[in-house]
Formats: C-alpha cells, structure tokens, sequence
C-alpha cells in the first residue's frame, strides 16, 4: 500500500479553489494515489490530456472547471494549470526527500517525446513542439503549450518538453502529457536515502 505522507508523516494531498470573473476551478491532488481522476473542464479533449496526466503519474487528480468558454478557450486552459500547479506545489509542502529531478522518454506510434523537469521553485518552460493544425477535437492547440506553461509556474517547475520526431498531432499532444506524468511521478517521490532533507545546497526549494 503506497503511503500518503511526506517525509515526517504528513499526508502529501492538496485541495486548491480558483474563483475569477472568468472561471470557477476546484482541483484536489494526491501526490502518493493510484492514477484515479475525475475530470470535468467543458473540453473534451483537454480532459482527455489531463486523464492520461492524473494516470501515468500516478497522482490522484479532481478538477472541475467552469470557465467562459462562449468567449474562447483561453482562460478555462490557463487557469486550470494555474490550479493544478498550484495544488502539487501545496502538496509538496517544503519538498523534503524528494528525488526532484526527473525525465522521461515518451513514445507513441510515430512520435518521441522527450520531457526533463526539476521541482526547483524557478518557473520556467523551453518549448520545442510544433503542431500542424489548429484544433484537436474542439480544443486549440496552441492552448497545450499554454497549459504547460501555466502548470510550471505555480508548480515552480524547470521544464524542458521536446518533441524529437512525429506527424500525427494527437500523438504530439499525448506524448507530451505523458511524458510530463512519467517525469513528475519519478520526481515527487520520496527518496529514503536522502532521509528528508531538502534537495538543495541552499536549503531551500
């Protein structure tokens, strides 16, 4: 049975509610679940990308998301980024015995996506991923470099996405929430050999 506490026995679990004019966002993280989700943002297939986040990380994810989506797609994507990040970095607390550093190689059919991160509390995204039309289902997207940009900033992640090779934009698209999952699960985990110290030679993340 996985455990649900950071190091020192608290549990690494975060609820997060975003109210603005122009959405209504309730998320809810475990960073220690099973990959169970419940996902509602009025995209479909934004809820898709999210689902296969929340499972191949293993991190348990609630979002539900009201947003102005008679307006365009703008808002609802960006602030439910900005929520979820929000939400992993409350559970992360200090971030003590994390591994911190992670990356992952995500293939699908044709495509290879490469996908590096550090949990280091200096937002940053490099974005090398490229798409060849301009809707996927109902969903814009430019809106999945927008997620990913709003998700690493209140995580205060360092995030590095590629994409090496691929045509088909679905596979783009999914191998990089994939891959953002393989890498997040590896870099939340609790190292035993670091005995909870912050990964850090300045003391603090």
């Amino acid at each position: 049975m996985t455990s649900a506490k950071r190091y020192g026995g608290a549990m690494r679990t975060a609820t997060i509610s975003r109210k603005t004019s122009e959405t209504a966002i309730d998320v809810t993280v475990n960073l220690d679940g099973t990959g169970a989700y419940v996902i509602s943002t009025g995209i479909g297939f934004f809820d898709h990308m999210l689902e296969q986040l929340s499972r191949h990380s293993l991190i348990d994810l609630n979002v539900k998301t009201v947003g102005d989506l008679h307006i365009d797609q703008h808002h609802t994507v960006e602030d439910t980024g900005l929520a979820i990040g929000e939400a992993i970095a409350k559970a992360l607390g200090e971030k003590r015995g994390i591994r911190r550093y992670a990356d992952a190689l995500s293939p699908m059919d044709e495509t290879l996506t490469r996908v590096a991160l550090d949990i280091s509390g200096r937002p940053f995204l490099v974005w090398k991923t490229e798409f060849s039309q301009k809707r996927l289902g109902e969903m814009d997207t430019e809106m999945v470099e927008h997620f990913f940009h709003s998700f690493a900033q209140t995580a205060g992640l360092t995030l590095h996405v590629e994409t090496l090779y691929g045509s088909n934009n679905h596979h783009i698209a999914e191998a990089a929430f994939k891959g953002l999952a393989r890498a997040l699960r590896e870099a939340v985990e609790i190292d035993p050999r670091k005995a909870g110290s912050i990964p850090s030679t300045k003391g603090s993340l």
